[in-house]
């Protein structure tokens, strides 16, 4: 007799004397008895056959498994050329709202001047006839729109004394024998073309060339993250490997493993063909973190199918059909924490947050049929290699903590309060910088060049301002004067402001004119000494917009630091919606999962703790951090490591309805998951923190830290924290909870 019938005829059998009990004394309460029998024995009925349909699909996989290796690796044919031709997206800014006056400026710079970025080229030692013929070069390259210097606005054999000494201060500098190099671009500054051209560029004066800029930034970003994306993968695995290779008995496993991660990982990049593009740091962590939020499910497949072959006596096809049956019920479960806190991530506005978290959640679906279906296959398929190659586990029990635990709960907890205030003290001090190119390595030529750029000309920023072309020659005149009054401002010119009394509009190439006006628009020039994302230029962007709107509410402020400035306003927004929208989702799947009013509110407050810890850090080191890491950490921390939260609890709701008291209950339910909450972190520690270390770009590399940080706090969390809040709130826990209280035990 199966289990679940065993179960049935039990559970019946109780009805039956309930109901025997309870009619006796009314009898008039049998219609309602029978009802409710009825109801119940239906619900376990769907409850068997829900297991039952688990079984059969288990029996399915193993009976086709050849079939399923077939066709698993025949689908990495198409799902990798898919994600060749998946292109990637390196513009960070572009990720910023469509309808923000920034944004809608750009469009207009495309669609009137043809132009959608811009750079700066220092050239060094270089004389007035070779400038010419390099700018005659340069905008012959492909995707160069315009290349603009002193000798564009006025020939260049007139006298230097005939041009306005701003204008050719602004493009020389005499005591460095420099000049510099205004080049914009057909596309946008993420565009191939562009950054192509800028790496023609740089090639072009080797030693005598510097581009600066973000186009230039995104090029060396390119050509960084497609250099090291695979290595991440690579030490990735290898440390995985490593942990697997000390918590697991056999070295062939941990390899099948990754095989079948590797495999849902190409499947979910391949799939990215239906959003178009995707961004570099999706891109550069898709692969780290689905290795890392996925391997514990692989994990609990090999455990359950030593466990049924124990039961089978050996039978492992049997056995193997029961192991993902169990698998498919408690990963499916598992992972719906882990892809709410990715879905969070869709609610922000710099849509950033919507490529990755569609992404990482798809990623994890992935995860979860290739761990059922996949894994199961190669393990039966490579069982003779198995068998040959196990060892002994060389990780110690560490099971011996849980009464310790248990023992000194209430320092424990004293010990959670004191440091939950300074904790928080720090998460709510972090030092956040939004200057994307401060992410660049310093051997990145980019920086090189942005740092030329602010010691030789003092120019930290470069405004663009669009402004109506019918706009009076006297008030664009009046408002590139009152700008130039503006804090900061280096240099604000327009066309009319340079031409004056000096130089005679007939002397002006038509192409220069072209340049500043073009169609229903006008284009002005603002140089800014302050740099990008800083407070001081943030104030001065506010200034000159205020400026700007008096003389013409149609005329808009674009560029790199006004872009930075709404990405801070909506990225703050952002962190408040994302770190919202997870809490409220995680606390709901565990009100359901348990159906608990207090747990939700524990677990969750347990796993924020320890984001407070994680992100607190940083705040007392000093150390800055990109700002996407203040929004996406918390969610993904939180998404990633409430299961090991809810593991525990529900081996301590099963101690605790079996009839076993608070602290027995409690310490068992630590002990039998300490070993896999720790194998679990160490995985997501290990996947995540080798990363963290190589990477050169700074985005990738704090976010990685974090992550890896994050995993072990929350592990040390989990097993310290969650256990003493158990024992302190078992009685309402238990009240509050179903499935905790046993009708024939007293709390």
């Amino acid at each position: 007799m199966s289990e679940i019938k065993y179960n049935i005829i039990y559970v019946s059998y109780r009805i039956y004397k309930l109901m025997d009990l309870y009619i006796s004394h009314d009898k008039s309460k049998r219609l309602n008895i029978y009802l409710f029998g009825l109801f119940f024995y239906t619900s376990i009925r769907i409850k068997e056959r829900v297991v039952n349909l688990m079984i059969k699909f288990g029996k399915g996989v193993v009976k086709h498994r050849v079939l399923i290796l077939i066709v698993a690796f025949a689908l990495l044919i198409p799902s990798g050329i898919s994600f060749i031709n998946t292109r990637i997206n390196f513009d960070i800014l572009s990720y910023l709202p469509s309808q923000i006056e920034t944004m809608k400026g750009q469009d207009i710079m495309v669609d009137e001047f043809g132009t959608g970025a811009l750079s700066f080229v220092i050239l060094e030692d270089m004389k007035d006839q070779d400038i010419e013929t390099l700018a005659d070069d340069i905008e012959d390259l492909k995707g160069v729109n315009d290349v603009i210097w002193y000798g564009t606005i006025a020939d260049s054999t007139l006298p230097r004394e005939a041009i306005p000494d701003e204008v050719y201060d602004a493009f020389n500098n005499k005591d460095a024998n420099s000049q510099l190099m205004l080049v914009t671009y057909s596309d946008t500054m993420g565009s191939d073309e562009t950054m192509e051209a800028v790496n023609k560029m740089d090639k072009m004066v080797k030693n005598h060339c510097f581009v600066a800029g973000m186009a230039a930034v995104n090029a060396d970003t390119k050509t960084l993250v497609m250099q090291q994306a695979p290595i991440y993968v690579i030490i990735a695995a290898l440390l995985s490997m490593l942990v697997m290779g000390i918590t697991m008995d056999s070295i062939i496993v941990p390899m099948l493993f990754l095989l079948s991660i590797g495999m849902a990982i190409i499947y979910n990049l391949g799939t990215n063909f239906i959003q178009g593009q995707i961004s570099y740091l999706t891109l550069a962590l898709t692969a780290v973190l689905q290795l890392a939020v996925t391997m514990d499910y692989s994990i609990f497949l090999w455990h359950s199918y030593q466990e049924q072959i124990d039961r089978y006596d050996g039978d492992k096809k049997r056995a193997m059909a029961h192991a993902i049956s169990h698998t498919i019920v408690s990963v499916t479960g598992s992972s719906i924490t882990t892809i709410a806190g990715f879905v969070a991530l869709c609610f922000m506005s710099f849509t950033l947050g919507l490529d990755l978290g569609i992404v990482m959640a798809k990623g994890v679906v992935f995860g979860v049929i290739g761990c059922v279906t996949i894994l199961p296959a190669l393990i039966l398929a490579c069982d003779k290699a198995i068998e040959k190659t196990k060892h002994k586990i060389l990780m110690p029990d560490v099971s011996r903590i849980a009464s310790w635990v248990t023992n000194h709960y209430k320092i424990l907890a004293v010990i959670f309060i004191v440091v939950l205030i300074p904790a928080i003290y720090g998460y709510t001090h972090d030092q956040v910088y939004y200057d994307l190119a401060g992410t660049m390595p310093d051997s990145a030529y980019s920086k090189q060049a942005n740092e030329r750029l602010d010691k030789e000309y003092a120019m930290g920023a470069t405004h663009i301002i669009i402004a109506p072309s019918d706009m009076s020659k006297a008030d664009s005149i009046s408002m590139i004067n009152d700008i130039k009054k503006v804090d900061g401002v280096k240099l604000a010119v327009s066309l009319d402001s340079i031409l004056g009394p000096t130089i005679p509009d007939d002397m002006v190439p038509d192409e220069a004119k072209e340049i500043f006006k073009n169609g229903d628009y006008q284009m002005m020039l603002v140089s800014s000494k302050y740099a990008t994302a800083s407070d001081e230029v943030n104030n001065q962007i506010t200034e000159i917009k205020k400026i700007v709107k008096n003389y013409s509410e149609d005329a808009m402020l674009i560029g790199e630091a006004p872009c930075t400035k709404d990405l801070i306003t909506i990225t703050d927004t952002d962190f408040k919606r994302v770190s919202a929208v997870s809490i409220v989702l995680i606390f709901l799947i565990i009100l359901v999962v348990f159906k608990s009013v207090s747990l939700p509110i524990i677990l969750v407050a347990v796993i924020e703790f320890a984001i407070f810890v994680n992100m607190g850090i940083p705040g007392f080191t000093g150390t800055k951090l990109p700002f996407i890491a203040s929004i996406v950490i918390g969610t993904i921390q939180l998404g990633a490591t409430v299961d090991y939260a809810i593991l525990m609890t529900t081996k301590y709701r099963k101690n605790r309805y079996t009839g076993m008291d608070k602290k027995p209950a409690i310490t068992k339910a630590l002990a039998d998951s300490t070993n896999s909450v720790i194998v679990s972190a160490l995985c997501f520690f290990a996947a995540t923190f080798g990363v963290g270390l190589y990477s050169d770009i700074d985005m990738i590399s704090s976010l990685c830290t974090l992550m890896a940080r994050g995993a072990l706090i929350s592990m040390l969390v989990v097993i310290f924290v969650l256990p003493s809040l158990f024992m302190i709130f078992d009685k309402v826990i238990c009240v509050t909870s179903a499935g905790f209280r046993n009708k024939n035990k007293t709390v």
